[in-house]
């Protein structure tokens, strides 16, 4: 993937993907216009002031993200989407090497791309080094997220997941089909009975199969008796083969909105035999050598976040009463066990034990904490336990050289 160098095709070019590879950059006339009257803008404004300061990509990022936040130019989302495209990348293809699943390096970027207004929306910049690399770890929690969900999905029948589905997420299922919201009302009654007659017996509802012809008949039944005081009255009655189709219309509806089939940009046209989607975009290429800039400042903003939490854990430790301290240099420092430190400071072992264990989960309850506030990550049992790991590895090194920084 070539890097872009201009702040013009920085914030009005996207990625080109061939055989699952990022081949080169296509340019959006509608952004390419609006950001070149913006930079000239600016350059006029500049010109005007007795010291010039040209505007960076930071600076273009948070005003395009201001003006998506209120909404003042419809093309600030398209601005922003450009300009994340290369951050979207890395994470999916940093994923697509560790994971061993169905979907493509381009599946990835097109899952986390799409998502791009929760990104946008999480994005504080009070809270975070920039937003480059805050969306680095909100694309890489999209795609995580998405692939739970898909394996869920997976694994379960039609008929489980209409149980497993809220109301909202049903509702949000048809209208995405493009139901209207007379039918709609029609397919949330029949849902609703379809899920107070037909239940698991076993509690294994992933593999809940198709009712029979007698809980059809039931459903109808249950629904022509709730739909007078739920519908309007002058709906029809149902019958149990229009039961039948309506769930399994509510099923195909409930897996395309939570396992969407994914469309390449450079896909045929359909009922075409030659001609690809990007054949109706207008595209540029310009040569440039960003990435050299992107990496350096990404590394920087590494550097900042491990100094953050070397201070945060060493503030902590300075707080600790002084047998505390005493307790974890002997664990950590000189590599004692439980046992060994409970003769050497006459005490009993599970009393070493539980106050180590409380020790460190007041450290880790400080790193989550900043975690949350600085990388904007929820506190799910991956995060925790890597974590954990990461506590365990920087108090050996501490202890080993207490006087040193880590």
């Amino acid at each position: 993937m070539r890097p872009r160098r201009s702040i013009l095709e920085l914030f009005s070019t996207f990625l080109q993907f061939e055989n699952d590879a990022a081949r080169d950059w296509l340019s959006d006339a509608r952004l390419r216009r609006s950001m070149q009257a913006n930079l000239d803008c600016s350059a006029g404004f500049q010109g005007n002031q007795s010291e010039q300061i040209e505007p960076t990509e930071t600076f273009w990022a948070l005003y395009w993200h201001k003006l998506w936040q209120t909404k003042e130019n419809p093309l600030a989302s398209g601005h922003l989407a450009a300009y994340l495209q290369e951050v979207c990348y890395w994470s999916a293809q940093k994923l697509a090497l560790n994971l061993s699943t169905r979907s493509s390096l381009a599946d990835f970027f097109q899952i986390a791309i799409a998502k791009l207004d929760r990104v946008l929306a999480g994005f504080n910049p009070q809270h975070s080094s920039g937003l480059r690399s805050y969306a680095s770890l909100a694309f890489s929690n999209v795609i995580k997220d998405t692939l739970r969900l898909r394996q869920e999905v997976d694994i379960c029948t039609d008929w489980a997941l209409l149980h497993k589905l809220s109301c909202k997420r049903f509702v949000e299922s048809l209208q995405n089909f493009g139901f209207n919201a007379t039918t709609i009302a029609s397919y949330r009654l029949a849902w609703e009975c379809f899920k107070l007659i037909h239940a698991p017996t076993d509690g294994k509802i992933r593999k809940l199969g198709k009712p029979d012809a007698a809980t059809f008949a039931a459903i109808a039944q249950q629904y022509n008796r709730d739909r007078i005081s739920t519908l309007d009255p002058s709906s029809p009655p149902t019958t149990p083969v229009l039961v039948e189709q309506w769930l399994i219309s509510c099923g195909k509806a409930a897996r395309s909105l939570l396992y969407p089939m994914l469309v390449s940009a450079d896909a045929s046209k359909s009922g075409q035999e030659s001609g690809e989607l990007l054949d109706d975009l207008e595209f540029t290429f310009q040569e440039s050598s960003l990435m050299k800039v992107i990496a350096q400042e990404e590394e920087k903003n590494r550097d900042d976040q491990r100094s953050q939490l070397n201070a945060i854990l060493l503030r902590s430790l300075v707080k600790l009463d002084l047998p505390s301290q005493r307790l974890l240099q002997l664990y950590y420092g000189q590599g004692l066990t439980q046992q060994d430190i409970a003769k050497q400071l006459d005490m009993k072992q599970y009393t070493v034990s539980r106050r180590l264990t409380s020790l460190r989960q007041g450290l880790l309850d400080t790193l989550g904490k900043w975690s949350q506030t600085t990388l904007h990550k929820s506190l799910d049992s991956n995060v925790v336990q890597t974590m954990s790991t990461i506590l365990e590895d920087w108090l050996k090194v501490h202890y080993a050289h207490p006087d040193l920084p880590s």
